[in-house]
């Protein structure tokens, strides 16, 4: 697609101007900026050129949808007209992040640690899908499994879940990994910090309340238990953050020719002791506290608690929030085993899509009518961005449909204990990572996420025309 000099120009007004912008740079489908001040935006002149097909603001950054391959050109012509300078992804965050309150920051250093791992997390998701279906009962045959029936399959199944398991078994590694990473360390010491806290040497955690007799360190008459930590969350994290700010105060005062020889080594060591004395049985004793408190909500009131955060999971994707949740979730199966929050997020996403799927039949303008089957596609596989801010809030009846399907069908699936052992695509395939015995009513929920936003849609948006009529 050739790009129009003239339309580029127009999104550069439309913005506020080259003065208005800090740094600028895109990813695959969007170009991102770094305002100086997002109130010089002008939105309605911005949705009206053509290469644009939505905008929306997020964690700093005011995002243009522009289009897979189109956007490179679009970005390079900017560039041109402007004259600012090409910004990496990362320089383009640390602008934005200027602008940004306390609680802002910290929700944006949560979603920097967590979309790196999203892939291996979202990849076992899928395959532990699928070791669900080999030998999950009562899918194929009463009271049986697949496995049950036709053994040879037993130890296929078994390697599936092998597979399957690693990401989830080692969290710890991967959380260390990007968090560490974030927070300015070397990524390499925050693996070793991750797989430490799961060494197979400690008492493993999900075997924690099993067990009569905790195993411990006996360090000069202080008793420490010897556990690990699989499936959490909050002791790696504080424990990675420790690391890299030692590790960065080690570096500016040992001379380069000796820090090879010491850093990684005194700020593993002390972060070791730190983590197993301090850090982790305190972030344990706090994530408990957390999974109790949230497990207490839904189960006095899962139908309340299912329909307020049905309700309220889209409007947190627009302030990044969210990004809070995929922590609470890998907590909740870590500790527990299995997550009910993650299938309300799936029956979201599909809201959003059917919403958007709606908006085809109810527009005639084809630019937005072709944007809203794209992204209701989309949508159904997990990627809301676009038929959220693209097409769902654009015409705000579609976004309001949406959320109401979802918050029903939310009330629903919470309503009859519906839990995924693990997180993986967000959309029509969610059903692999759901129980195999809740099915049934998950499958009902996404039904009430596909009907309701499509039949509301429709009707909202059909009155909106005899009125404009």
């Amino acid at each position: 697609m050739s790009v129009n000099r003239k339309s580029v120009e127009q999104i550069v007004d439309a913005i506020g101007g080259k003065e208005n912008i800090a740094a600028a740079t895109h990813c695959v489908t969007r170009l991102r900026f770094a305002l100086k001040d997002e109130g010089k935006v002008n939105k309605d002149e911005l949705n009206t050129i053509g290469l644009v097909k939505g905008s929306f603001s997020a964690n700093g950054q005011f995002q243009v949808v522009i289009g897979q391959g189109t956007v490179d050109k679009v970005y390079k012509e900017m560039v041109a007209i402007t004259g600012i300078s090409e910004a990496s992804k990362q320089e383009i965050k640390d602008e934005a992040a200027k602008n940004l309150n306390p609680l802002q920051k910290a929700i944006k250093t949560l979603a920097d640690i967590f979309i790196p791992i999203l892939p291996a997390i979202v990849t076992a998701g899928l395959l532990m899908g699928i070791n669900n279906i080999l030998t999950g009962p009562d899918i194929f045959f009463a009271k049986k499994s697949l496995v049950d029936v036709y053994p040879q399959w037993k130890d296929f199944a078994s390697i599936i879940n092998l597979i399957a398991n690693t990401a989830f078994t080692f969290l710890p590694g991967l959380i260390g990994w990007s968090a560490v990473n974030r927070f300015g360390g070397s990524p390499l010491l925050g693996i070793v910090l991750g797989l430490m806290l799961v060494h197979p040497d400690l008492l493993n955690a999900w075997a924690y309340g099993s067990t009569k007799e905790i195993p411990t360190w006996n360090l000069f008459g202080l008793h420490v238990q010897k556990i690990g930590y699989q499936g959490q969350v909050l002791p790696v994290l504080a424990a990675s953050y420790l690391l890299a700010k030692l590790e960065g105060f080690l570096r500016k005062r040992i001379p380069d020719s000796f820090q090879l020889l010491l850093v990684a080594p005194i700020a593993l060591l002390v972060t070791g002791f730190v983590s197993f004395i301090v850090i982790g049985p305190v972030t344990f004793a706090i994530a408990k506290v957390i999974t109790s408190g949230v497990v207490a909500v839904f189960k006095t009131a899962p139908l309340l608690g299912g329909l307020i955060y049905g309700a309220f999971y889209a409007p947190l994707v627009i302030t990044g929030m969210h990004h809070t949740f995929l922590a609470v979730d890998l907590q909740l199966i870590g500790t527990t085993g299995s997550t009910f929050l993650w299938p309300m997020l799936a029956l979201s996403n599909i809201a959003q899509g059917s919403a958007a799927l709606a908006m085809f039949f109810v527009l005639k303008d084809e630019k937005i009518k072709s944007l809203s089957a794209t992204s209701a596609v989309s949508a159904y596989l997990g990627i809301t961005e676009p038929a959220m801010f693209g097409v769902n809030l654009r015409y705000r009846y579609a976004f309001l449909s949406a959320i109401t399907g979802s918050a029903i069908g939310g009330a629903f699936i919470s309503s009859q204990g519906v839990k995924a052992f693990s997180v993986g695509v967000g959309g029509l395939p969610g059903f692999l990572s759901i129980a195999a015995q809740n099915w049934g009513p998950f499958f009902i929920g996404m039904a009430i996420a596909i009907i309701v936003p499509f039949a509301l849609t429709i009707f909202f948006g059909k009155i909106r025309k005899a009125h404009q009529d």
